[in-house]
């Protein structure tokens, strides 16, 4: 398997291609701030073509280059449906304050096809499988993307901006809930085998076992204390 990552824009907001092999079909995950020329640069490099962009949420970090990305290529995106308007709406998204500076810069708006994801759904796509599970509390329709153990590859989990190399996502946008993100990690994270590779939104790639371990808020849920305040500071990001 092929994952070509990158960081993207004002963020650095991770932008991944996963392919089964270069020279293939592949996928792209969350072509957001100025990524579109990344995206173009691993294609050529790689040698990929894209069959479906994938988002794990709408915030503009994570989407804006969908629209060149998709047109480009005339495949379809796929987002959760409580998360769709934010393509079209980032300002609602982010907040007043927020939206405004970056409005001027930037082009937003849906791409020709729009697919929604649902919990539990696996997409069957280049030839690979990604298993969807709806995990709220960053946004409303944020999801992860898991693929399954195949060979000598680990499991590999997408996790956007759920779960980060010691941290997790912010929780202080519209649509954020701090006690939702915490059960979203119990349910979602807590299950995967430790040797699941995660690779997230923002940062480093780490891995289930890792996080079990250090991460302070997975712990904090494994301790049974899932369904209030977080105990550290989620990290600040978009």
């Amino acid at each position: 398997m092929l994952i070509a990552g990158f960081p993207a824009g004002a963020w650095g907001t991770n932008c991944y291609l996963v392919a089964p092999a270069a020279g293939e079909e592949c996928v792209i995950i969350d072509p957001g701030h100025q990524a579109a020329q990344g995206v173009e640069e691993a294609l050529r490099k790689h040698r990929l073509k894209p069959v479906a962009v994938i988002l794990t949420h709408g915030h503009i970090d994570h989407v804006a280059s969908v629209v060149p990305v998709c047109g480009a290529h005339d495949v379809p995106a796929w987002i959760h449906p409580e998360d769709r308007f934010m393509m079209s709406d980032p300002e609602k998204a982010l907040g007043r304050s927020i939206g405004q500076q970056l409005m001027g810069e930037l082009t937003v708006g849906e791409p020709d096809d729009v697919k929604e994801l649902a919990d539990g759904g696996v997409l069957e796509l280049a030839g690979m499988e990604f298993s969807v599970a709806h995990a709220p509390g960053h946004t409303k329709g944020s999801v992860t993307f898991r693929m399954p153990e195949q060979a000598d590859v680990p499991p590999v989990f997408f996790s956007g901006d759920l779960l980060f190399a010691g941290s997790i996502g912010r929780t202080d946008l519209p649509g954020g809930d701090s006690a939702e993100i915490l059960r979203s990690l119990a349910r979602v994270c807590l299950p995967l085998e430790d040797s699941t590779v995660v690779l997230s939104g923002h940062g480093p790639q780490t891995t289930i076992g890792h996080e079990r371990a250090t991460n302070p808020f997975l712990r904090q849920v494994a301790a049974g204390l899932g369904d209030g305040t977080p105990t550290a500071a989620p990290r600040r990001g978009m």
